[in-house]
């Protein structure tokens, strides 16, 4: 009876084109000719797929009834996934994004912060105010993004509190208060980016500052004494403040006192340092890039391994993407797609469920929910 219908139907379509055609001539004929598609490549039906079971699972396994993901951790997890379903063609009124926007609007306190019991608050802010600016095409959260920015940079370490020769001036950390790093930092960056802030925003450059700090550079832009002990290029986690023995960890120190760069955060700063305004020109730049090329991988998290895999994704691909690089070369000069590169990975560890998690419990990856959202938000960048 359906395939009846549906016959009656396009049936009825057709005899009613043609009419028309006849009616008003061949110029509104060639108004009426099917639009040429350009055909979608086996990458981009690969990581269409992907993309489509990990949203299924979200929807159907990720999701609670009062439509937070993972609430017992606090709504950033509930962010991440509602940002990651946007930008992956997911609109407003997908149930799914709709239950958790109203979900994260309970967490918006008189404050202006959105968080849960206050222990990440710059943090779960940063990644809501991206979200509702995903969310944001009518207008509707413009006084939340508005109070959320005054929030988050009233915690950031400004002249107020940090001379600007200070080691964590323009830094902030999970909760505000206490000891500032990159990736904090680097999400308060982007949130300001998210809520229409310009590069030349005074924030954003007080970040830029501490962000410079946080790369193993010998330049005008670090003088910190970790600068020179390692000079790579790459970025490091936070700045120690107070003397640091190197035989207590080998995986944060360098014999001789530096701090080693890793992988997730080499892309955390050198997207940081983009939104902040700086060009391909700058020696920062110039200097994230190759450690970037000497580094490159999918595999694992240059320089932790499986630790914080999920993550590093996500930053992997925002970061080549806010720099604008389609192909990479490699150590060995081989030339990589890096976006080709990065669906096929995330193909081959995605669980039968359509989910991801991670074996290395570090930073939480175990959580499919935190792991399938940093997976998507990376594929978003891969289309």
């Amino acid at each position: 009876m359906s395939q009846r219908r549906n016959f009656r139907l396009e049936r009825r379509i057709f005899v009613t084109t043609i009419a028309l055609l006849v009616v008003c001539g061949t110029t509104f004929a060639q108004d009426l000719a099917p639009v040429e598609r350009a055909p979608v490549s086996k990458r981009e039906q690969q990581r269409r797929e992907v993309v489509d079971k990990a949203l299924a699972y979200l929807a159907k396994e990720g999701q609670s009834n009062a439509g937070t993901f993972s609430d017992k951790v606090g709504p950033g997890v509930t962010a991440l996934a509602i940002t990651a379903a946007l930008r992956n063609g997911k609109t407003t009124d997908d149930p799914m994004v709709a239950e958790g926007l109203m979900a994260l609007e309970s967490f918006i306190k008189p404050d202006g912060g959105i968080y849960g019991n206050g222990r990440l608050k710059n943090y779960e802010t940063c990644v809501a105010m991206v979200c509702f600016s995903e969310a944001n095409q009518t207008g509707k959260y413009n006084e939340t993004l508005k109070r959320a920015k005054e929030f988050v940079t009233g915690m950031q370490y400004g002249e107020a509190k940090r001379d600007p020769s200070d080691p964590w001036y323009g830094g902030v950390g999970y909760g505000g208060a206490g000891r500032p790093d990159l990736s904090n930092t680097g999400y308060l960056i982007e949130a300001l980016r998210a809520a229409e802030s310009s590069p030349e925003d005074p924030a954003i450059q007080r970040a830029l500052a501490f962000v410079s700090r946080c790369q193993n550079l010998d330049s005008e832009y670090n003088d910190t004494p970790f600068a020179a002990k390692v000079d790579d290029g790459g970025f490091y986690y936070e700045i120690p403040t107070t003397k640091i023995d190197p035989s207590t960890s080998e995986e944060r120190y360098t014999p001789n006192g530096g701090l080693r760069s890793y992988g997730s955060m080499g892309y955390t700063g050198l997207k940081s340092m983009i939104f902040a305004g700086l060009t391909k020109e700058d020696p920062r730049v110039k200097a994230a890039l190759q450690w970037i090329t000497d580094h490159y991988s999918v595999e694992k998290n240059p320089g932790m391994g499986s630790a914080g895999l999920y993550y590093y994704y996500h930053t992997f691909a925002s970061g080549l993407n806010a720099a604008g690089i389609k192909m990479l070369k490699d150590a060995d000069g081989v030339e990589h797609d890096w976006k080709a590169d990065l669906i096929a990975e995330l193909a081959k560890r995605q669980n039968e469920d359509g989910s991801w998690s991670n074996d290395n419990q570090r930073w939480f990856e175990n959580d499919k929910n935190l792991a399938t959202s940093f997976a998507l938000m990376a594929l978003a960048y891969c289309k």
